[in-house]
């Protein structure tokens, strides 16, 4: 008898779930609002917003290509594990 989580369909469920909550939640709940950003950023000029652009995805860029390496590799050695015929129980955690 498989657990209740063990499905795959319940799975998909749970995750699909888990992601509409996290988009339906409002932004500014997560965020700090620094007031002495915002107005900095509202009184510069052109040049200055689209240097603040290229540094926002210059820091987000790298850890969001790590996290998704490192996952990758996860898989990867997840899955080489299953093929060697190891003791693997899919439903248990």
């Amino acid at each position: 008898m498989k657990s209740f989580l063990g499905s795959s369909g319940l799975r998909i469920a749970l995750w699909v779930s888990l992601a509409a909550t996290a988009l339906a939640l409002p932004a500014p709940a997560f965020s700090q609002g620094c007031a002495l950003c915002y107005t900095q950023a509202a009184s510069s000029g052109a040049r200055m917003i689209e240097a603040l652009r290229s540094g926002i995805l210059i820091l987000v860029i790298p850890p969001t290509l790590l996290t998704a390496f490192a996952f990758f590799m996860l898989r990867r050695k997840s899955h080489q594990f299953k093929q060697a015929g190891g003791a693997y129980d899919g439903d248990r955690w």
